[in-house]
């Protein structure tokens, strides 16, 4: 029996096997780099004086079954060193080096705070196994798939079903013409892109569960035989889910991204300003960040793990989930500005979405006219030009 969950926050990883001892004859280290046990004092980084007596995480309390770590580079990463090839293949080789298996680690820590008011929030660890599978793959375009399966190891020493979530989706396209944009209060605006913001560029257009827009931003690729590096430029994206949960003082995420390709993997890390708005597109000039906040997001390659259940998800609700993304990039184009809800009635948008596209797997993978009309009402609903009610 296959779980499926929109996500479950966990803070515990799971423990690789093989760890690398530590060498006894390391040379002495120097009085300011001495190692200690931090009793009383619990290390976080880029805080001395952290309040709590221990580190409160934000997360789940899960604990995920061992995996074996990649140890060698990977072939997406050989394809990627190649040389004799230009640049913007490169570039193209680096971004399908995202897709494969992975173990990931989610950590984020505030670690500025603005205003006399203002109060650490606790940092935030989840984790995740995760397959992502290439949907698209041709010159200018490359769109990218994640999906969830976690095994957790249960209190009496069995392990859980497999939990399933279709996970976020990442778009790549090279030199776009424009840009959707988030401008706040639930309100997205097609940028129409100079030559200037285009040439030479990368778009990665990241989109949330149910396949609803999440964020945009241009970038470019730098090449050297240690890593390959893509530096997002600043964009605005939405509060995500592990912050829009637990407080509503602030409005966007204003922010850039970096990511690297390694022999073993990929790491998203995150530099975001928590904005506050007073209208959209308008920051709070007397007010207008209440912190900064680092990421790290590291994607490990692992070995013969059981992806089965996302195969078995996927052959079944990709036709489905093809029609979803269709009927949103229809729907979000009806208009320069358009708002987004996440309601429509009592009902969340991706739980609606996803009671079908269960009924569309319950099904084998076969849906007809009926479906196709109720993703229209979805989108009818959760869609309408900015402005309007």
């Amino acid at each position: 029996m296959i779980s499926t969950l929109f996500f479950s926050a966990a803070i515990a990883l799971a423990n690789p096997s093989g760890d690398q001892a530590k060498s006894d004859d390391a040379k002495p280290k120097a009085a300011y780099s001495a190692e200690s046990e931090a009793k009383s004092r619990p290390y976080v980084f880029g805080w001395m004086d952290y309040t709590e007596p221990n580190v409160k995480l934000r997360g789940g309390q899960t604990t995920g079954v061992p995996v074996k770590l990649a140890e060698d580079p990977s072939d997406h990463w050989n394809t990627l060193q190649e040389d004799g090839i230009d640049a913007r293949e490169r570039d193209r080789r680096a971004i399908l080096a995202m897709a494969g298996d992975f173990r990931i680690s989610f950590d984020f820590l505030e670690v500025e705070l603005y205003g006399a008011n203002s109060e650490l929030t606790k940092p935030y660890r989840s984790w995740a196994t995760e397959r992502v599978f290439v949907l698209e793959d041709s010159d200018d375009v490359i769109s990218l798939q994640h999906i969830i399966v976690m095994f957790m190891q249960m209190p009496d020493g069995t392990v859980s079903p497999p939990m399933l979530v279709k996970h976020w989706r990442q778009d790549w396209e090279y030199e776009p013409e424009t840009a959707l944009e988030f401008i706040g209060e639930e309100q997205w605006k097609t940028q129409t892109l100079t030559a200037d913001q285009r040439s030479g560029k990368w778009q990665q257009t990241v989109y949330q569960v149910d396949d609803s827009p999440r964020y945009t931003m241009r970038g470019t690729w730098t090449h050297n035989r240690s890593f390959s590096a893509w530096d997002g430029e600043s964009s605005w994206r939405p509060l995500p889910r592990r912050e829009h949960s637990v407080r509503s003082d602030y409005h966007a995420l204003v922010g850039t991204n970096r990511l690297t390709i390694t022999p073993t993997g990929w790491v998203h890390s995150q530099d975001n300003i928590k904005t506050v708005l007073t209208s959209p597109g308008m920051i709070d000039a007397d007010n207008p960040a209440l912190a900064r906040e680092f990421g790290i997001n590291r994607y490990q390659r692992i070995h013969d793990f059981d992806f089965s259940a996302a195969e078995t998800y996927w052959d079944k609700t990709s036709s489905f989930w093809a029609e979803v993304r269709g009927a949103w990039d229809e729907q979000l184009a009806t208009s320069q500005t358009v708002k987004v809800t996440k309601m429509c009635g009592k009902d969340r948008v991706y739980n609606t979405l996803f009671g079908l596209a269960s009924e569309v797997a319950e099904n084998g993978g076969e849906f007809g006219k009926k479906t196709s009309k109720k993703i229209k009402k979805v989108m009818d609903c959760a869609v309408s030009p900015a402005g309007q009610p």
